[in-house]
């Protein structure tokens, strides 16, 4: 259920489910793009994710698509508290203040499904849109990340790091990342934006197991925890060539 208190919208995991919109920004670490080969953009872009693929804490593993190269990108979630439309890319206070909480994610991507998207100039949605393809942690109080620009994130595969980096890193801030994408598409209470990815990124197989995390001031949030399984998927569902 979704509470209203002094025009914030306060979120819970039943309401996150519900989110209007996942918006996404992509190629928001220099390290990241260099990995992938990719152009740096001269400004934010975006895509979205359904909502459909949001897996809440305990509710199961991420199930790898047949025929699918599954790699994991952790990135940092901002929840809004409230609408936001048109906003002033310099405006730091309407940003951070447009913000209700935070919480851990993992966008998971089917790298050769988008790796055919791109060379063909395809749209990416079956890339990032599978059930369970977006892992996210317990919802983040606002006062535990008081600077969202100075935290650290993290993910290892079988307890072996492979992402590891501040968010310091952003080429983007998330009055910037707001504000471009509130230009285009107006933002409302609920509505998730994921900031990115840092270097490290990789693929995972059938029994594998991530966990992420936060670290403020080197110290861990708990509820920004997770640990999710991958399987292979039972589904009809087999990769092919568009």
């Amino acid at each position: 259920m979704m509470i209203f208190r002094r025009g914030m919208a306060t979120s819970t995991m039943a309401s996150l489910k519900k989110a209007g919109k996942v918006v996404c920004i992509g190629r928001n670490y220099a390290d990241h793009i260099a990995e992938l080969n990719s152009a740096r953009p001269k400004q934010p872009f975006f895509f979205l994710k359904p909502p459909s693929s949001l897996l809440p804490p305990g509710e199961g593993p991420v199930i790898r698509p047949k025929g699918v190269d599954l790699h994991y990108e952790v990135e940092l979630a901002l929840i809004l508290g409230k609408r936001v439309r048109d906003l002033d890319s310099k405006d730091e206070k309407g940003a951070l203040d447009a913000i209700e909480s935070y919480a851990l994610s993992i966008d998971m991507t089917a790298r050769n499904v988008q790796n055919e998207a791109k060379k063909k100039g395809l749209p990416w949605d079956i890339a990032k849109g599978f059930d369970t393809f977006l892992p996210i942690s317990n919802i983040i109080k606002k006062s535990a990340i008081p600077d969202p620009h100075s935290i650290e994130l993290y993910l290892t595969v079988n307890d072996k790091v492979q992402q590891n980096d501040s968010t310091e890193l952003m080429l983007f801030r998330i009055p910037q990342i707001l504000g471009d994408i509130s230009k285009v598409m107006t933002l409302e209470a609920g509505d998730i934006i994921l900031t990115g990815t840092p270097k490290g990124v990789g693929p995972v197989v059938p029994g594998d197991i991530m966990r992420a995390g936060i670290r403020v001031n080197g110290k861990e949030l708990e509820e920004a925890k997770i640990e999710v399984a991958v399987e292979e998927s039972t589904s009809s569902y087999q990769y092919a060539e568009t």
